[in-house]
């Protein structure tokens, strides 16, 4: 349900979601950037010899694995946000993503150092991962909690907005290194470029947390310390099992989302459509653009007309952004880009279910019970669909389309469940009656 007595942002509002958004910008960046330049990577860390689709394949692999990470990294950093704050974990995660980007527009390929440059490849990406983990739930929290009563939904959605638009600097990276380079000189050299800009991207992004201030939340349950509990993820196991289904559902849906518009498509616009890279990774931009967009006002709907509507409108029209855009690259209607804004735009269920999530659970396991289902979901489902989906592609151009379509049903199911949610702007004020 909306609620009529919402309270405007103020000034400091807009400030504190600003520098969260623009630090998990730079975040997201680090760890997306390996995705856009896949098929160059595939090309320097595998053996020569081996067929190209195989080659991408084990790319995407180790790029999975990142996804497949996050759990661990993020239940342990999770539970030192529910415990010693949520601003703490925040320059933590950046440190974590930084220090490995950096590392691997240094590293050497497999024609210096053989097989061992893949697994030092992985091993980066897998701290990577554990970094994401952390990330992605403590900012939902930390900006639900200082959110004004009735604007959590904008408020989160942009948030969501500052999070893909890591998306969009990756995208554009890449499409500016692909037409200043030749594909010969990205492979000697050009590949590390935007690794390197990594390392001051993310120092920038510790920086720029030092401004921001602990949830009022957080600081009103310190002061409750015996109403906190000493392990926040079990408590979410005991006394919250029955969000664990829907949260962990609503992240299979907002991940198809982001997997099928932001790294999927991208690859098989080259490797399916025959398209250049630099008119590949315009493309992704345009989408990635409307994505931010759609996630604002995704998030304004809910506060409109509330949760539960708006992820019945914005389920219904995910497979229908995905089908308009792979039906213009089928038939060749000459309108990729319209048709990639279009899908961003209806790719609003990214700014839809973070306010869903942050309601499931009550503020002292907050952070816990999210990073527990979407970690786990996530990683697994954003690790598996990439795979499968480009190896279902030369089956049938649709599959992207007909994916989304059942992850469609899966957001129905949810909005028709008992989905309870609480409002994160009144738990302070429930810790200081206690």
């Amino acid at each position: 349900m909306t609620d009529s007595r919402s309270t405007p942002l103020t000034r400091a509002d807009y400030q504190t979601l600003g520098l969260a958004a623009l630090g998990g910008a730079l975040e997201i960046y680090d760890f997306i950037v390996f995705a856009f330049f896949a098929t160059t990577l595939s090309k320097l860390f595998f053996p020569p010899d081996m067929p190209e689709w195989l080659r991408l394949l084990q790319t995407f692999g180790i790029f999975a694995t990142g996804y497949l990470a996050r759990p661990l990294g993020g239940i342990l950093m999770a539970h030192f946000a529910d415990v010693l704050g949520r601003k703490k974990v925040f320059s933590l995660t950046i440190l974590m993503m930084a220090g490995p980007c950096l590392l691997i527009g240094l590293m050497p390929t497999y024609a210096d150092i053989g097989m061992l440059a893949p697994l030092l490849l992985l091993s980066l990406r897998i701290l990577q991962g554990a970094a994401v983990g952390g990330e992605v739930p403590s900012a939902w929290s930390f900006v639900a909690e200082h959110a004004p009563r009735g604007r959590r939904g904008y408020a989160l959605g942009v948030l969501q907005a500052g999070l893909t638009f890591g998306y969009l600097l990756g995208a554009l990276t890449a499409t500016l290194l692909a037409r200043v380079f030749t594909p010969q000189e990205m492979l000697d050299y050009g590949w590390r470029i935007p690794f390197l800009l990594g390392g001051p991207f993310g120092l920038f992004g510790v920086w720029l947390r030092r401004w921001l201030s602990e949830t009022p939340v957080f600081l009103a349950m310190r002061e409750r310390q015996q109403k906190q509990a000493p392990y926040p993820l079990l408590d979410v196991l005991r006394r919250h099992r029955r969000a664990l289904l829907p949260a962990t559902m609503l992240t299979c849906v907002l991940t198809s989302a982001v997997v099928v518009l932001v790294v999927v498509t991208p690859t098989l616009l080259q490797q399916r459509f025959g398209m250049h890279a630099d008119r590949a990774f315009a493309l992704s931009s345009v989408g990635i653009v409307f994505l931010n967009i759609g996630c604002v006002i995704a998030g304004h709907v809910c506060d409109r007309i509330g949760q539960r509507r708006s992820l019945v409108l914005y389920s219904l029209l995910l497979p229908v952004g995905i089908a308009a855009l792979y039906a213009d690259l089928i038939a060749d209607w000459g309108w990729p880009g319209l048709a990639y804004a279009f899908a961003g735009l209806c790719c609003g269920i990214v700014g839809v279910v973070p306010s869903i999530m942050v309601g499931l659970f009550p503020a002292d396991v907050r952070v816990s019970g999210i990073s527990f289902t979407y970690n786990i979901a996530y990683s697994l489902w954003a690790s598996a669909t990439p795979l499968l989906l480009i190896a279902a592609m030369p089956k049938s151009p649709w599959v992207c389309a007909f994916y989304c379509a059942l992850m469609a049903l899966a957001g129905l199911a949810c909005a028709r469940g008992p989905l309870r949610t609480r409002e994160p702007s009144l738990d302070k004020a429930l810790y200081q009656q206690v």
